[in-house]
């Protein structure tokens, strides 16, 4: 069996370093351009390499997001940006532009490339020429089946790693090369400035009867026409490190902290449990499960894994998020009073029991007993977002400890 690493995304430094802490063997995040993301806080080269060396010193590696498909405009602020790269020494590149994968060869040679999904990984002969050209790992198309990815395996080098979506958010375009949003209000898709009209919710209209609407109505295939449930394989880790997939890969670059520890936490243990014992792992799916559900996230489904979806099994759903818990905040800092320093996300109040997350798995029950806002003055509540508070709970406090309430009553 290949050793499986886990690969979580993060949008922001504090992001990174939650992933981080929560269980990612590595970390993939977005300079300010050139990546899929433009609408996420994204990195400053400072802040790279901030990202860089916090990980670094907890033995997790970072990778670079450079996956945009580019035109000519670009190619030369790309060389820049790699010229910059060259000092920060991040452990890998990911890029699905040939042009683009060119000037990562020549200017950071010995630097780790990976080919993005974004560049229709279908076959082993795709494989195969990334291979020739120097890659190290190539990241499947979300369109696999494990079936053929594990024929994948079976035919490309050893030394060949291969990474696959494990859980998060999916495009409903081939392999994520999509014009709808450059059709639809001119922010291309493929350039990372994508407006995700997908998540809309469409209607009928007869030409001859302008301004009547006629809805789109359920049908074997949904309601949003568009609209894909999440990604999620937390009860088939074994298939997945069977199929020979190295990197086990989490969507979700603009999603916060919350989703990102709770996702890192459960899809850690789920694989540290079956690698102790295939039992350990069966014994404690309840508890992955009930995880799993306490971030926001659409109806789950197994994708394209166990073959094309049909009616049973479609991807197809309304744009509603089931949001089971609520983020508050992450621990900073514990201060000599033992007050938790945070920086707030949501409203809470005095008396309101809430739960404290633990990286190592434990979730407590803590009321909130006193609020104190930068001046060291009381309040009964939060109500502002981003303010920085000490806040008395009634259960030990450590830094990276995640504050959230439960929605479910």
């Amino acid at each position: 069996m290949r050793k499986t690493e886990l690969l979580i995304p993060a949008g922001s430094l504090e992001v990174l370093k939650t992933a981080v802490i929560y269980g990612a063997d590595a970390v993939y995040i977005g300079g300010e351009a050139f990546g899929l993301r433009a609408k996420a806080k994204n990195f400053t080269m400072g802040e790279i390499r901030e990202g860089i060396a916090f990980a670094h010193e907890k033995g997790v590696k970072v990778y670079i997001t450079a996956n945009i498909l580019a035109h000519n405009d670009d190619l030369a602020g790309v060389e820049e940006y790699f010229l910059e790269l060259k000092e920060t020494r991040p452990d890998a590149l990911i890029i699905s532009d040939p042009g683009v994968f060119e000037i990562a060869k020549r200017i950071l040679p010995d630097m780790e490339i990976h080919i993005s999904t974004q560049a229709n990984n279908t076959n082993y002969g795709t494989y195969l020429f990334w291979h020739r050209l120097g890659a190290k790992r190539v990241v499947s198309a979300r369109e696999l089946s494990l079936a053929e990815i594990k024929e994948i395996r079976s035919r490309i080098p050893e030394d060949m790693e291969i990474e696959s979506f494990i859980h998060g958010a999916m495009c409903i375009s081939y392999s994520g090369r999509c014009l709808l949003s450059n059709f639809m209000t001119g922010r291309d898709a493929n350039q990372g400035a994508c407006t995700h009209p997908c998540r809309w919710k469409y209607s009928i209209v007869e030409e001859k009867r302008p301004g009547e609407y006629m809805q789109v109505y359920e049908n074997e295939r949904g309601t949003y026409i568009f609209n894909s449930k999440d990604l999620c394989m937390i009860q088939h880790i074994p298939e997945m490190m069977e199929a020979g997939i190295d990197s086990f890969k989490i969507e979700g670059r603009m999603k916060t902290a919350l989703y990102v520890a709770t996702v890192a936490r459960t899809y850690r243990k789920a694989i540290d449990d079956y690698n102790r014992d295939p039992e350990l792992y069966r014994t404690n799916m309840e508890w992955y499960r009930s995880e799993i559900g306490k971030c926001t996230y659409r109806e789950f489904t197994t994708g394209f894994y166990f073959g094309k979806p049909d009616s049973t099994t479609q991807i197809y759903d309304n744009n509603t998020y089931v949001k089971n818990y609520t983020y508050l905040g992450t621990v900073e800092a514990v201060d000599e009073k033992g007050f938790a320093r945070i920086e707030q996300k949501n409203k809470f109040t005095i008396g309101e029991t809430i739960e404290v997350m633990k990286p190592d798995g434990r979730n407590l029950e803590a009321v909130v007993k006193a609020i104190y806002d930068e001046e060291g003055k009381l309040q009964e509540s939060a109500p502002h977002s981003r303010q920085n508070l000490s806040v008395d709970l009634d259960v030990e406090i450590e830094p990276y400890d995640i504050l959230r309430r439960s929605e479910m009553d």
